[in-house]
């Protein structure tokens, strides 16, 4: 079996799977659309949050609107995550198949004709149809945000150099029916392109994918490295390529089932004030001089499906979407192209937006090792690595009570902490106070603090019951009917390179009950004082 053909296939297998809610009631997509999705992220565990489709949309204004809203469909969950990649919800599966998708791209090839153009708005046809305001585009942060936002728009580009594409996930604010701005700020791959568009002299030509299949989403809030085409990446999570279609107004190529694309000039002449706009970070974004985008064209399917995405304060879906793939390129980048066999894992955090708090795993690694480790995650990454550890194989990255055991015992501060300087401030609100932010954002003056917290010699055991006992007790308790455990690491005992044989055999035997023999030997080596 293939991957899914398009969203409207995908969310048929949401709802087998019993993964989601459907609203038939009316719906206020600038009041009530978010604030709903909102309540799942913040009372309901993991495992029981599901995507959301709305039928039935109006807006502040009373105007209903002919279309779906399908938000949290990519990551409310790690099995929603999972379904995504078409693939088990185990992390060990995914990350390996976002290797196998690195690794192996897949390049889309191009076909005549594509459902994303049942529909054509152009001309003095785009506004007779509303335009941009044909949409139900959801207000994400009410009494916060300035407009409604795209939050799940995947905007391609290419360089105009080497022709390479470029798909990115940039929140877009709707200035007017034609008109929209983007949060492409330095160092983003839209940015870099924009600048050499601007050494031209020439607008840049551009399009904004909504609800393509949710493998180009994924790719697209990942940050692949410049220069790789990410719906060849795509390709490979779908393990076939993607099919695109050429758009009608500007030399771009767009995924060819996707519910809706709008296509224009992005102008390199003049910047308007983007945001403010929910962010990651659990804070507004203020935003501040930025791209904007004038619509040329808007093609749609018949009975579009707007896609959002749940961001703003984590944990939410952008989080986890940003975790688990920043997870993947970062664990790349240090096993495939740093050649760094020691590292075994790496893990990020959603409470840090998926992105700030990188926790790096190492087995067997030299104290050299562990330092190009933690500066090459620093060094690939121009902004939100902001805190990087590297811990032993027994520290679970994505438990902080085991980070804080491996912080607090295996790391001095004068001698296992580094400082990097020369971030970029993004939307940081500790870099600068916010009237100060877009003037320290050019001076790069915010810093990441690398650590290593890995075992520096050999330890003594772990205070804990050796493994068999462990797993013994386990038995009893599962036969005992007491509710079910989600082991920690480390839940074991286990030698850590500093056990003198005479003090292991005194634990010996006390498991016969010969402890008595101990404590006589101990009696003859009296130290008198």
């Amino acid at each position: 079996m293939g991957y899914y053909r398009d969203l409207r296939e995908y969310i048929q297998v949401l709802e087998e799977r019993d993964k989601l809610v459907t609203i038939k009631r009316e719906i206020n997509k600038d009041t009530e659309l978010m604030p709903l999705v909102r309540w799942e992220f913040r009372g309901l565990p993991d495992k029981d949050r599901k995507a959301f489709l709305f039928e039935n949309i109006t807006d502040v204004k009373g105007k209903k609107y002919n279309g779906k809203v399908l938000v949290a469909c990519h990551a409310a969950s790690m099995d929603i995550y999972a379904l995504a990649m078409a693939t088990e919800p185990r992390r060990d599966d995914i990350v390996r198949k976002w290797q196998q998708s690195q690794l192996h791209p897949i390049k889309p090839v191009l076909v005549a004709a594509g459902p994303c153009q049942e529909e054509i708005h152009v001309g003095d046809n785009l506004l007779e149809h509303g335009g941009l305001g044909e949409f139900a585009v959801p207000i994400s942060t009410p009494g916060f945000d300035n407009a409604p936002y795209f939050s799940a728009g995947n905007w391609i580009t290419k360089d105009p150099e080497t022709g390479i594409r470029n798909v990115g996930n940039h929140r877009t604010g709707i200035r007017g029916p034609a008109s929209a701005s983007i949060a492409g700020s330095s160092p983003q791959h839209i940015r870099m392109h924009w600048q050499k568009y601007k050494k031209l002299g020439i607008p840049m030509p551009a399009a904004v994918v909504v609800g393509p299949t949710p493998n180009v989403g994924l790719v697209a809030v990942t940050k692949v490295p410049y220069g790789v085409d990410e719906l060849a990446v795509a390709g490979g999570i779908a393990g076939e390529p993607i099919e695109v279609v050429k758009c009608q107004t500007v030399d771009l190529e767009v995924p060819a089932t996707a519910e809706i694309v709008i296509e224009g000039e992005i102008p390199t002449d003049y910047l308007e004030r983007e945001g403010p706009f929910g962010e990651f970070t659990g804070y507004m974004g203020m935003g501040g001089p930025n791209i904007t985008f004038n619509v040329k064209c808007i093609t749609h399917r018949k009975q579009p499906i707007w896609n959002a995405y749940l961001s703003q304060f984590p944990a939410s879906e952008s989080s986890l979407m940003t975790q688990i793939g920043k997870e993947a390129t970062d664990f790349k980048l240090l096993k495939h192209d740093l050649g760094l066999d020691s590292v075994v894992d790496v893990g990020y955090h959603v409470e840090s937006g998926g992105r700030t708090l990188c926790v790096i795993v190492m087995k067997n690694s030299t104290t050299p090792q562990v330092w190009q480790a933690l500066y090459g995650v620093c060094s690939a990454s121009a902004y939100y690595a902001k805190i990087l550890i590297a811990v032993d194989d027994d520290i679970d990255p994505r438990d902080m009570d085991s980070v804080m055991w491996a912080l607090c015992y295996r790391m001095q501060p004068h001698r296992d902490i580094h400082v990097a300087h020369g971030k970029s401030a993004s939307l940081d609100p500790s870099a600068a106070p916010p009237e100060e932010m877009e003037k320290m954002q050019e001076q790069a003056p915010t810093t990441s603090l690398l650590i290593d917290a890995t075992r520096k010699w050999g330890y003594p055991p772990t205070s804990l019951p050796r493994k068999e006992f462990m797993e013994r007790a386990r038995q009893i308790w599962e036969e005992e009917g007491l509710p079910p455990l989600t082991p920690k690491l480390p839940w074991y005992g286990s030698s850590l390179g500093y056990w003198p044989a005479e003090i292991e055999e005194e634990a010996e035997l006390a498991l016969k009950g010969e402890h008595y023999i101990t404590g006589e030997k101990l009696a003859q080596n009296r130290i008198r004082v």
